[in-house]
């Protein structure tokens, strides 16, 4: 007779298993559990003592036994299949939070916690435990865990199959203006699209990457305009990584600048073909030669010196050579042969990212392969969703997009990184696991915390060795800024102290990035965004800086300055009060009027003002007038109404927060 298991012996006596093993332990038979195995003497020992049957049956029925093996076997592969049905084989990632774990074993959390604390494992219900700390509580409950297999990517559905070369078809080129600050570049593509961005941007630097098409000849050019100032290197790299042509912008009356280096740099290491646009050629102290001979002298030598880099002459000013140029794009894109696959789930890069109060997460992407359609399910970076609307680069919504298209979309459950890449895929289900997976990474980074600094005395700590790490956090009105001063800041770190960013977004200031500066002591700095007073207060009570700046390089020349104990506060700005904008009335001859209510402190009328909306600054000068009822005033104090207008600007809308402030010299001891 072949070995029985206590719960089979159990089944086939009538009682249950825990009886049957209570019985054993009475006659000192040793058992485990209801998988143990029982020898023959002892199974006749419990038939007897249960059937309470005599000798000569018991023969009998091992007779029967030996007939109905057959049967037996099969019911006892039957009794298998069953407690393999009750005994849960459950699939889990390498680490889980208890909370889940719970519920995947159904057992309760204090159960699970309970089971923890006996393993000298201390954790909350919203704490994550390894595999090996789950394996061993599943077991002590009778229930196997095995670990889930690493899917790539490419298993979970992004697309990754070649393109077959009958499947290609022409695609138009993606175009990057690079050069040096002020060299031109905005105003060159002013001339080509007819539009007036400069004029819209602080201190008539372009901080935003941006992306527009026209029309030459019948064929479609796509243009990214890369901001400038070498603060955005990053950015200007971002731009040379998805471009199939760059221009490099230089003015005949300056030459070759260091960000002009930086360009040429970004274009080779792209290994995209560059046409040199040699601006403001219409100026009188313009030097051509001299500019193609610094060109020469850093690798780039144009046609007409023997090279293959074709060089165009323009004036952004006065509209000549623009043709010419235009001529030499196609010229060069026709040679280069660029074709895609448009018949395909889209793939492509996210050039900017910003968050909007009415629209939610925006992002502009420019699609590279394949066509994006309104309803496909996308993965960006760490974000996912499905396209409920895309917009072309002159603001109307379109329902698909094919390669080389830069497009707008909404529907996106967060804003992504600028530059992150973006895949469409079959399903939802299937941009949530990619993404899951993603954030998972991401959350697995920690912050180290340094003595707590302000820009003030961080010099003093430096010395004192207090400080090895000065942590920075960075908000801005859009992600490419963000991406830009985290990488002016980071390269501001030296042997003594090395400046590191542990957070940077988009968005105003918040509580919550004022909580993290507070755990993490770190300094905070805006660019282009505004704090509101709930916000600012509670800085001052957790002893945060927090700092917000209009140009970036007055962020890094401020943190630079801190760093050599060279800062010199000669001026700071003191807010004197918040107007809200709770109705607007437009007055003939003279503008936009806002009825506004003071919020806290006052409003004077010779201060200088700034317009927040949503956290961001929409626009900065000074008031044009300031009333009560129909007499003009000087100042208006905390829980008035007024009536308030703004120099210049007339796009004063409800809920807009004037914020009125000005600017002190202060002495620091």
């Amino acid at each position: 007779m072949s070995k029985v298991r206590v719960y089979q012996l159990a089944k086939e006596l009538g009682i249950s298993s825990k009886e049957l093993i209570g019985k054993l332990e009475e006659l000192d038979i040793a058992v485990t559990n209801h998988m143990s195995t029982l020898d023959e003497d002892t199974v006749e020992i419990m038939k007897e003592l249960y059937y309470e049957e005599p000798k000569e049956e018991i023969e009998d029925k091992k007779q029967i036994d030996k007939k109905n093996t057959k049967q037996k076997k099969n019911k006892n592969n039957s009794d298998e299949v069953e407690l393999q049905a009750d005994k849960k084989i459950i699939i889990m990632p390498d680490t889980i939070t208890v909370q889940e774990f719970s519920e995947k074993i159904e057992k309760s959390v204090s159960e699970v916690i309970t089971k923890l604390i006996g393993l000298g494992v201390f954790a909350s219900a919203n704490q994550q435990i390894d595999f090996d700390t789950a394996a061993s509580i599943a077991l002590d409950f009778g229930i196997e865990i095995e670990k889930e297999e690493e899917k790539e990517e490419v298993e979970l559905g992004l697309e990754q199959t070649p393109d077959k070369p009958e499947d290609l078809k022409e695609r138009p080129p993606v175009i990057t203006v690079m050069g040096h600050v002020d060299h031109g570049k905005t105003s060159l593509l002013d001339a080509i699209r007819n539009t007036n961005v400069t004029a819209r941007e602080a201190g008539g630097i372009t901080q935003h990457i941006g992306a527009s098409e026209v029309e030459v000849n019948g064929k479609k050019i796509v243009f990214l305009d890369t901001p400038g100032h070498e603060a955005f290197t990053s950015m200007r790299a971002r731009g040379a990584s998805v471009t199939d042509i760059a221009i490099l912008v230089v003015a005949a009356d300056d030459g070759v600048m260091p960000q002009t280096l930086e360009a040429i740099s970004h274009a080779k290491a792209a290994n995209v073909p560059m046409i040199v646009a040699l601006n403001k050629i219409d100026k009188p102290n313009a030097n051509p030669d001299r500019v193609k001979q610094e060109l020469s002298e850093n690798g780039v030598l144009i046609e007409e010196w023997g090279g293959d880099t074709i060089c165009v002459p323009v004036s952004a000013l006065k509209g000549e050579g623009i043709d010419n140029l235009l001529e030499m794009i196609l010229l060069v894109a026709e040679m280069q042969e660029l074709k895609a696959n448009p018949n395909k789930l889209a793939t492509g890069t996210v050039i900017e990212a910003k968050l909007d109060k009415s629209r939610g997460p925006v992002a502009t992407i420019l699609v590279q392969n394949g066509t994006l359609k309104v309803g496909d399910p996308i993965v960006a970076g760490a974000s996912y969703g499905r396209v409920r609307a895309m917009l072309n680069s002159k603001g109307k919504n379109i329902k698909k997009a094919g390669p080389s298209t830069a497009v707008e979309i909404l529907g996106l459950s967060d804003a992504p990184e600028a530059g992150d890449k973006f895949n469409a895929v079959k399903e939802d289900k299937i941009a949530r696991q990619i993404v899951e997976k993603r954030r998972a990474k991401i959350r697995e980074e920690s912050l180290n915390a340094t003595a707590k600094v302000s820009l003030e005395d961080l010099f003093k700590h430096i010395k004192e060795g207090e400080v090895k790490e000065l942590n920075i956090i960075v908000k801005a009105d859009v992600q490419g800024s963000v991406e830009a001063v985290k990488q002016s800041l980071v390269k501001l770190s030296n042997d003594e102290v090395k400046v590191k960013v542990i957070h940077g977004g988009v968005g105003t200031i918040t509580e919550s990035d004022i909580m993290l500066a507070s755990a993490s002591n770190a300094i905070i700095i805006g660019f282009n965004v505004r704090p509101s007073s709930t916000v600012t207060n509670l800085a001052k009570r957790e002893n945060v800086d927090l700092r917000t700046y209009r140009i970036i390089y007055e962020a890094i020349e401020d943190v630079e300055a801190a760093m050599k104990g060279m800062l010199d506060p000669e001026y700071k700005e003191v807010v004197l009060g918040k107007v809200e904008i709770r109705a607007t009335f437009k007055v003939p001859g003279v503008g936009t009027i806002g009825g506004a209510y003071v919020l806290e402190g006052k409003v004077i009328r010779n201060a200088k003002v700034r317009l927040v909306r949503d956290g961001i600054v929409i626009f900065e000068g000074a008031i044009s007038s300031l009333k009560r009822f129909k007499d003009d005033v000087k100042e208006v104090a905390t829980g008035y109404e007024c009536g308030i207008g703004l120099e210049n600007y007339n796009d004063i809308k409800e809920g807009d927060i004037i914020e009125a402030y000005i600017i002190e010299e202060v002495k620091r001891g």
